[in-house]
This record gives C-alpha cells, structure tokens and sequence, in this order.
C-alpha cells in the first residue's frame, strides 16, 4: 500500500527509516541517470542521508504516487536532487536523480 502524502518532515524520517532498518530500491531510470551524471549510487547515498526536503510533495498524474525531493551535495559538490516515492512504510522507491547548476560549487 502506497503511503499518501506527507509533511515534508514526516517524509525525510520516513527516507531515514528507510535507509537504516527498511528498504531502499533504485529504478533503472535513476541508475541511468546516475551514470549519466557520472556519480555512483553511493553518492546518491551520501545525498539521501545528508540532504533536505524544501519543496512540497507532488503527486505524479499516472500513478497516483507522491513524490519527494531529496536534495544536497554529492561529494564531488554537485547539488543533486533525488525525487523519490514510498510504496509502504518500509520501501523507498528512487525514481530520479539530476543535477541542479544553480546551486552548484566549483
């Protein structure tokens, strides 16, 4: 059962929770990206534990899912954003990751 839609607080303990004790499950399409940012799924890592939800959640028209956007620097400090989804309380589905320019460091 999908979960619905969270505060953005509810839904980064939820990633945490996620990471440490449940289920964490990258799409083909994000390891696509991944190479095409040229960083490795344990940078994506380092972005899901350290980085921050600032947006609402938006809710995809096809699926009905709500999703997140996790965000912060990848250690080579490329600002990346993650947009993720719950499928339960226990899974985390990484639909996305992309790089945001503006925010990036040399």
């Amino acid at each position: 059962m999908a979960v619905g839609c969270l505060k953005w607080q509810e839904a980064l303990d939820l990633l945490h929770h996620c990471l440490e004790e449940g289920e964490v499950v990258p799409t083909k399409h994000l390891r696509d990206e991944l190479a095409n940012e040229s960083i490795t799924f344990e940078d994506a890592w380092i972005v899901l534990r350290s980085g921050a939800i600032y947006d609402e959640p938006e809710q995809d028209i096809r699926t009905g899912d709500w999703k997140d956007r996790v965000e912060g620097y990848e250690p080579g400090r490329k600002w990346m954003a993650i947009a993720l989804t719950f499928r339960s309380t226990e899974t985390a589905f990484l639909v996305t990751i992309f790089s945001i320019e503006s925010r990036s460091r040399s």
